[in-house]
């Protein structure tokens, strides 16, 4: 069964990027040390090349990304990464762009990617029928939060590390009190960095 999940490196304070996140400086001020748990260890990631991780992480990442059969992601992140070069957030695998209008250009890439403008709907319906029973990823605070406002999402993966940016992108920001219910399901412990998986109650 094909779930709807993001999974993303979260600061104690709940940012995902630094403040000022540009083309230029896609993770914001500071932003980088989110990520220092890709670099710190000896082993490698079978599908993320120069990644380089405690075991413990390379082990649950590998195994998070062979989950995924197609991935969506907002505008904005998709601006913001310069379009991930035409690989998208994850090579290989379908990426759907929830945007008002096409950009005028797109870079190459393979599989080309898909540009959603009727909503961030029907892009779950798209990417779960390109997922062919895999899950759904979610790339960006915006389109995490639309699912959750909607009931669409299914499960939240937080990689917390302990760094406090005190500004920046927050990823559960704008959302009502009490509309989102979690359960844990999942708390790993490994250097630098705790994962931890919620089941999104519905």
């Amino acid at each position: 069964m094909t779930n709807v999940l993001t999974a993303l490196s979260t600061s104690l304070d709940g940012f995902i990027a630094g403040a000022g996140d540009t083309r230029e400086q896609p993770l914001g001020v500071g932003g980088d040390r989110l990520f220092t748990w890709f670099f710190d260890g000896d082993t490698p990631s079978r599908h993320a090349p120069g990644f380089n991780m405690s075991a413990v992480s390379a082990k649950f990442f590998d195994e998070g990304v062979e989950r995924v059969g197609a991935a969506i992601t907002g505008r904005r992140t998709y601006d913001i990464s310069d379009a991930w070069g035409g690989s998208g957030p994850m090579p290989g695998i379908p990426l759907f762009v929830v945007t008002h209008q096409v950009p005028d250009t797109v870079p190459a890439g393979d599989p080309p990617y898909t540009f959603v403008t009727d909503g961030f709907e029907r892009a779950v319906l798209q990417a779960t029928d390109a997922a062919a029973g895999k899950d759904v990823f979610l790339q960006g605070a915006s389109i995490v939060q639309q699912c959750l406002r909607a009931g669409l999402m299914d499960e939240l993966i937080i990689s917390l590390v302990p760094v406090v940016l005190g500004d920046g992108v927050r990823l559960l920001d704008g959302l009502d009190p009490g509309s989102v219910e979690l359960e844990i399901v999942g708390v790993l412990d490994a250097p630098g960095v705790t994962h931890l998986t919620y089941r999104v109650m519905k």
